[in-house]
């Protein structure tokens, strides 16, 4: 695997930042970035989705995607149909992945494995975290990017679980599916709540948002789910698997229900966003600290924070007045 670009401001001393968007390959490679708009969760009726690879390829594409990852329950099937068929370059591409659906009693242990050299069995294990951990490094074996998928659904993978996860560096702070307890309820957190507690750990996680679509033939049902629900928008120098997996592994990217973001920039002494508005909504930009401490909050759609060098991290959310959601991924400040 590529070597992992970790996202830690050291104040006065230097800063490297995942999201600073200084491409290790120099000036020139980095005045090439561009933003890709992408899902890294999705179904066919390969395994439990009610539409052809070939109808969910064109529903992204028609709608402005720019790359998609197929992700059927424990099935890699191939790209290169698709791709020959709606594969665009610089416009639109499919990646394959294989979500590797486990268990252990009652949990769900889901985690997507994204461009997979193979298909990948779930591991099983002695106990959740064991099956977990198990299943990533197959995962990694396979040259493949595992992320985490809905911890909260059925409650199956808590905070402390994994935080103890070696090789695992992405997860799901929002899923679309009607059914996977994004917010919490009943004493267990909420996806943010616990992505707070695991980076508060020391343990530098990056959240996704996915849409985990099942049902393209149900656009009006609520309880299904539906394709267009999260996303992540990647900034990368090329519109390919290893570019797109690469920057996603060192943090190039921002999550979205439907905030979209102008820009992002991390350097030693400040982070800034700036957010495209749209016809109507207005904005919060709050910016939190260790254990989820609440740093900085503004109501403009250009945003700043100065770093002090106590934060332990700094990432932001935009909240958007009807209801849609952004997230920055996390900077490790270390003084």
């Amino acid at each position: 695997m590529p070597r992992r670009l970790i996202a830690v401001v050291l104040v006065g001393v230097v800063a490297v930042s995942s999201l600073a968007l200084r491409d290790p390959r120099g000036r020139d490679a980095q005045a090439r970035l561009r933003w890709y708009k992408g899902n890294t969760h999705t179904h066919t009726l390969n395994s439990d989705g009610d539409s052809h690879p070939d109808d969910v390829a064109k529903w992204y594409k028609q709608r402005g995607y720019a790359f998609l990852v197929l992700t059927d329950h424990n099935v890699l099937a191939s790209v290169e149909a698709l791709n020959a068929l709606h594969g665009l370059d610089e416009r639109f591409l499919v990646i394959r992945g294989e979500e590797v659906t486990d268990r252990f009693g009652d949990k769900n242990i889901h985690v997507n494995a994204l461009a997979p050299s193979r298909l990948i069995a779930p591991q099983g294990g002695t106990s959740v975290l064991d099956a977990l951990q198990r299943d990533v490094r197959a995962i990694r074996a396979a040259d493949a990017v595992p992320h985490l998928n809905h911890p909260n659904f059925g409650w199956s993978v808590t905070a402390d679980e994994i935080k103890q996860v070696e090789g695992l560096s992405l997860f799901e702070v929002f899923n679309g599916h009607p059914m996977v307890n994004n917010v919490g309820g009943g004493g267990v957190p909420g996806l943010e709540e616990a992505w707070d507690q695991i980076l508060s750990s020391g343990k530098l996680i990056y959240g996704l948002a996915t849409d985990d679509a099942h049902h393209f033939t149900r656009p009006e049902d609520p309880t299904a789910s539906r394709p267009g629900q999260g996303w992540i928008v990647v900034r990368a120098d090329t519109l390919t698997p290893r570019a797109i997996l690469d920057a996603v592994e060192r943090g190039e990217f921002y999550s979205s229900t439907g905030v979209e973001l102008r820009d992002y920039r991390a350097t030693a002494t400040e982070i800034t966003l700036e957010i495209k508005p749209t016809a109507f909504s207005k904005y919060r930009v709050r910016f939190t600290g260790r254990n989820g401490r609440l740093l900085s909050e503004v109501t403009t759609t250009s945003a700043t924070y100065r770093i002090t060098g106590d934060e332990g991290y700094v990432r932001a959310t935009v909240l958007e007045s009807n209801g849609a959601k952004a997230w920055t991924q996390p900077v490790l400040v270390r003084r």
